[in-house]
């Protein structure tokens, strides 16, 4: 509250997101503060996406104090506005199984009890587009850049440095920024943290991304796969655990430098991979990115060495030994991304999983027949196809919890059918005029 009145907050807004992964917030003047902090907020659940009926509506917020930060781009003078992120009870106080934030807060506790705590770097891409003259976004790309090019040909390095610079005023530490291979293509890397900051910070980059674009007249997507023919957007995930403030999958005694359990945790990753893609590729659009020929992963296997498995151990050792998984998108819901992904590792390591042998040759020049002598299987190639792999691995869905796998399976199957059920311009492409 001292820093509220320091930094001439006027507003604050409670942040939280929907099953769907999508910001939503609740706006009080910076007086309603204490009252806020007090958890004394209550909004009506019903209207959320995942959330409850109309008959059990009011909902709690009950605001994270960590969590404070002032937004960077208010007017001098106009007063400034802080969000603090909240987790959603029940109106009696007891946390709501439907809230994301506290899913994922649940898995981490189950960590907890192993000793173990994970920790996250991600490395989200997104698409700066054009607009049009009224303001609706295009698919056209501010540039014709590729990989790690620079201004003048990468046109969006402006736009992406004030987003590096609004991020670092919100407290990021970020470790690096660059033009991606596709053509208005971007990332921007920020350092690890444990999973719950991890996903908040996931959230949060993308509302400052959105924003600091719309301020250059852009447009920000983080759509998987916008633009046939070129890479899509992945939000690759490095991930490790720590015990005992070091980091448990750092061996030296072993000739890779990795431990025992790190492979157990890839082989956790690898038997779940099917069930956890419908959280972490959460959109129809998401399996046209998973797909051969523009690196992301279509295939499940792991490497110490080559992308084009589903899990890579990068080089570096120490402190820094992790994993990298390859397949999420940055549309996902980061929480839930966060929650199932780590509870498929630590059934792994609860069942003292053996990986299948490292793939260290390129997967997608291997023939079918060589992946099938590999034990190689596929990542599912369609949102429904990956909603019947969660719908049948038990580990997953109770890591969701009920109430939030219930609903998401509900609105996705809803996503589904429409898609399914609609005529699309490819078809009348190639159909309509031959038969």
């Amino acid at each position: 509250m001292e820093r509220v009145r320091e930094l001439d907050v006027r507003f604050i807004r409670l942040q939280f997101t929907d099953i769907l992964g999508l910001i939503k917030n609740v706006d009080i003047p910076a007086e309603q503060l204490e009252k806020a902090l007090d958890g004394q907020v209550l909004f009506d659940g019903s209207s959320i996406e995942g959330f409850v009926r109309v008959e059990e509506a009011d909902m709690l917020l009950r605001p994270d104090p960590q969590t404070f930060a002032v937004f960077p781009w208010q007017e001098q003078g106009e007063g400034a506005t802080a969000r603090l992120i909240c987790d959603v009870c029940h109106a009696d106080g007891t946390p709501f199984e439907g809230d994301p934030r506290g899913t994922l807060k649940r898995v981490c506790a189950e960590a907890a009890k192993l000793g173990f705590t994970m920790m996250v770097g991600p490395e989200p891409e997104f698409f700066l587009f054009l607009r049009e003259p009224d303001g609706r976004p295009t698919t056209k790309p501010i540039d014709q850049a590729s990989y790690f090019d620079l201004g003048p040909v990468d046109r969006g390095e402006e736009c992406r440095r004030d987003c590096v610079l609004a991020l670092q005023k919100m407290g990021f530490e970020i470790e690096s920024s660059h033009h991606e291979v596709a053509p208005g293509q971007h990332e921007i890397d920020f350092k690890y943290t444990d999973a719950v900051a991890a996903a908040d910070n996931i959230a949060t980059f993308r509302f400052v991304v959105r924003t600091i674009a719309i301020q250059h007249g852009l447009h920000a997507s983080f759509m998987p796969k916008p633009v046939a023919g070129v890479n899509g957007s992945g939000m690759h995930l490095h991930m490790s655990l720590f015990r005992d403030g070091e980091n448990a999958f750092y061996d030296p005694s072993q000739p890779d430098g990795v431990s025992p359990l790190l492979k157990q945790f890839i082989a956790g990753l690898l038997l779940h991979a099917p069930a956890y893609t419908a959280i972490c590729n959460p959109l129809i659009n998401s399996y046209k990115r998973l797909v051969p020929g523009y690196e992301a992963p279509s295939y499940i296997a792991w490497s110490e060495r080559n992308r084009s498995p589903l899990v890579r151990i990068p080089a570096r050792r120490g402190r820094s030994t992790r994993i990298e998984l390859r397949s999420p998108d940055p549309a996902c819901n980061p929480y839930l991304a966060l929650a199932v992904t780590l509870a498929a590792g630590l059934d792994g390591i609860k069942r003292g999983l053996t990986p299948p042998p490292a793939v260290n040759r390129n997967i997608y020049a291997m023939t079918p027949e060589e992946r099938e002598a590999e034990g190689i299987g596929m990542l599912p190639q369609s949102l429904r196809d990956a909603l019947v792999a969660l719908e049948a691995d038990p580990v997953i869905r109770e890591a969701l919890g009920e109430q939030v796998y219930r609903r998401f399976v509900e609105a996705k199957s809803i996503e589904w059918e429409i898609y399914r059920s609609q005529v699309h311009q490819w078809e009348l492409d190639q159909y309509l005029s031959i038969f």
